[in-house]
């Protein structure tokens, strides 16, 4: 393992996150909180850790895929770590642990809070509290391979690690190259959910906030009233069209930029994570329809809250917690679906769970003919084996990851759709889950035993598994 070059694009990635610290600096001084000065030495301190361990670039600049999920693995820990000091040093989120959860859920896009009076937040807070969101909805990693200069061509193995879904591919030949397109069209796509939030009467403040929230698909909102207090059918219609926009994947809108049509009609993934979300929402509007005035009404809250927990964002406009329970359920299997791969969304992701549904079809192929020579094809080619082996693996250990999170959990002695929904909503990154973490909840009740556990759970989901699990694996140590 190439430690040298490990050391140092950790050190890189320190620098990005202390120059990062400088914009709620900038937001605290404009809006003269004294919690500004915290923010500057916090970032002033990342910035001289960044530099002595960036200092000088090793002779010896390669690194393989060990490497690479190593990088990834740490890295995401060490971000929520000096992440959380601001808002622990200021006294606004005392507890460290419950500093370090919410950072976490920040650099996630998560979305889940212990906060009980987000109102008495700052403002330097609240703007980096959702910074957080837009910076890990992309990834960090994906942002210092694109601007800093950190290696050779192999980074392309830090973006495959980071990035979310089964496949990474390239836009162009260059990692670099792609990562700056990836990282243009997310801010494009920004600047133009402002600019409409802006036009429905939103301040410029709440537009930027909102957005962060909706481009990570994150779901922090910067008060107690969330969404709702807005009463806005227009700002709702257009945060729930840029959800669905940013859980498609980002190769896709890439190709809608180039006008490759071609490209995006054939795409399966697209298709499917479209038909869900059109299902879904006609299934949840017919069963609630009764407890709305209009049928327009009731689809209004249907499509809002389907294109919410689908993409993972974890926006609330209405308190689903009082749906029936069919609409509940049909929330909570778009928990576990999620986005599309290789957008900001979290979840299994839909290319994941259409593959899995076509090896499972092709299972009783092989049964029924068990000389014939059946392939899972998808988005117009075979999967190859190892992809389908990936999967497999990857579910399995979700399942363990799931599983061991929720005895943990357990030991609070809650209901079981509160301590399931905990764990469901984190390892998916979705936010708010049900009943005593619900919609209209919070996390703040929880042990910290159990709020360290859905912080660990929060970033595995992220980061899809394997880059935290390798990091306690005997194999990953063998030179």
């Amino acid at each position: 393992m190439n430690k040298k070059m490990i050391v140092y694009i950790i050190g890189k990635l320190l620098q990005v996150e202390g120059l990062l610290l400088l914009l709620p600096t900038i937001v605290g001084i404009f809006y003269r909180e004294n919690v500004a000065a915290i923010y500057a030495a916090v970032a002033a301190g990342l910035l001289l850790l960044g530099t002595l361990a960036g200092r000088k670039a090793p002779d010896d600049r390669r690194f393989f895929v060990k490497e690479g999920l190593f990088i990834v693995g740490i890295s995401w820990f060490l971000l929520s770590l000096f992440g959380s000091l601001p808002l622990c040093f200021s006294g606004e989120i005392p507890s460290y642990v419950d500093a370090f959860f919410e950072t976490v859920s920040g650099f996630t896009t998560t979305g889940a809070t212990i906060l009980t009076d987000i109102d008495s937040l700052s403002r330097a807070s609240l703007f980096w509290r959702s910074f957080t969101h837009w910076v890990g909805g992309m990834g960090i990693l994906v942002f210092t391979v694109a601007f800093m200069p950190v290696a050779s061509g192999r980074t392309m193995h830090i973006l495959k690690a980071e990035m979310p879904g089964p496949t990474v591919g390239k836009l162009v030949a260059k990692t670099r190259i792609s990562a700056r397109i990836l990282y243009l069209l997310y801010g494009v796509l920004s600047l133009a959910e402002v600019v409409l939030l802006l036009f429905g009467g939103m301040p410029l403040f709440d537009s930027l906030l909102n957005t962060f929230a909706t481009a990570g698909t994150g779901g922090f909102t910067m008060s107690n009233a969330g969404i709702i207090g807005y009463h806005s059918s227009y700002i709702e219609a257009i945060l729930t069209i840029f959800m669905i926009l940013f859980g498609i994947n980002f190769n896709i809108l890439y190709f809608l930029l180039v006008r490759k049509m071609a490209s995006v009609l054939r795409n399966e993934e697209l298709c499917w994570y479209l038909g869900i979300i059109a299902a879904a929402v006609l299934l949840v509007t017919w069963n609630i329809a009764g407890m709305y005035d209009t049928v327009a009404t009731a689809f209004r809250y249907a499509v809002f809250q389907v294109a919410s927990i689908i993409t993972t964002t974890g926006f609330v406009t209405a308190d689903y917690d009082q749906w029936p329970m069919f609409s509940q359920n049909i929330l909570l299997l778009l928990m576990f679906i999620g986005a599309s791969s290789g957008s900001t969304g979290g979840g299994i992701k839909v290319s994941r769970v259409v593959m899995v549904i076509k090896s499972g079809i092709k299972e009783i192929k092989r049964m029924l003919h068990p000389h014939g020579i059946v392939t899972v094809d998808f988005e117009g080619t075979a999967v190859s084996a190892r992809t389908l082996n990936n999967v497999h693996s990857y579910l399995v250990l979700y399942a363990v990851v799931f599983g061991t999170a929720l005895m943990i959990v357990s030991l609070e002695n809650l209901d079981f759709h509160t301590t399931f929904s905990a764990v469901a909503t984190t390892i998916n990154n979705v936010g708010p889950g049900f009943n005593k973490v619900g919609a209209m909840q919070n996390f703040s009740g929880l042990t910290d035993l159990s709020k360290v556990t859905l912080s660990v759970t929060m970033l595995t989901g992220r980061l899809e598994i394997f880059p935290v699990l390798l990091l306690f694996s005997k194999y990953f140590w063998r030179e």
